[in-house]
């Protein structure tokens, strides 16, 4: 069979795989290819896959075991899978959160060329601010600040203007006090290296938190695009809001 023809089988297999549910069935057969095809035989077939495909087998990251996918999924790859991943309804964001951090922070990886392929991407800055949900005040407080105390009386929220304003201010913490590769890290890099997508990113948390507080459920706004391809069981589904607030952050990742 040739390398094209093989290529398309496994695309199949893969596929029909996914469909049925069998997600470590779908990953097995990909991580089969790397063995026996190397690794550029594999990122030949994620060029070819759906962004809903590659977004499937990612999102269940387990970090007890390496995942070829998470390894070699490039940016551009990540970024129209990442911006799929609020259709799972996840409303604690856990499989966004695990997914980013093993790709973004991965050894070989650039962080700032995953970001900046996802804030080329409509739908990019919606998909990092439901990345931070479980932490929104601590990232008002480091827009504020500079730093990540949260605490209640540290300080008035930024108006929109000023934060807009505030976008090429110096940092007060260095990067290596937060390089923990996840959140915290995250939100340095967004600030100081992504200005831009930071403050887009930012002003997109405020509008979903505000949405929960006048009793709306998240994604309402963006209903009509649900087609409801994508569902996760009722135990994947939390009661953290955009609108978190610090007493519960605490006890989130």
């Amino acid at each position: 069979m040739s390398s094209s023809n093989q290529h398309l089988a496994l695309i199949t297999k893969t596929t029909s795989l996914i469909a049925a549910g069998d997600i470590v069935g779908a990953e097995s057969a990909l991580a089969e290819l790397a063995d026996s095809d190397g690794d550029g035989a594999l990122m030949v077939v994620l060029d070819q896959l759906a962004p809903k495909d590659i977004l499937a087998v990612m999102r269940e990251y387990d970090d007890s075991k390496a995942s070829v996918v998470n390894m070699l999924v490039t940016p551009e790859q990540f970024a129209r899978a990442m911006v799929l991943e609020k259709q799972y309804k996840d409303l604690t964001h856990t499989h966004l959160r695990n997914m980013v951090n093993a790709v973004v922070f991965r050894d070989d990886a650039d962080p700032v060329e995953f970001l900046t392929a996802i804030g080329d991407l409509e739908g990019g800055a919606e998909a990092l601010a439901n990345y931070f949900a479980e932490k929104w005040s601590r990232i008002e407080a480091f827009a504020r600040t500079g730093t990540f105390d949260a605490t209640e009386d540290y300080g008035l929220t930024l108006s929109d203007d000023e934060l807009l304003a505030s976008g090429y201010v110096q940092p007060r913490i260095d990067l290596d006090e937060v390089a923990d590769r996840d959140w915290m890290q995250m939100a340095w890099l967004l600030r100081y290296e992504c200005r831009d997508l930071f403050i887009e990113m930012l002003l997109v948390l405020r509008a979903k938190a505000r949405a929960f507080d006048l009793g709306l459920e998240e994604g309402d706004e963006t209903a009509e695009e649900d087609d409801g391809k994508f569902e996760t069981s009722e135990t994947d589904r939390g009661k953290a809001t955009p609108a978190a607030r610090a007493s519960d952050e605490e006890s989130a990742i």
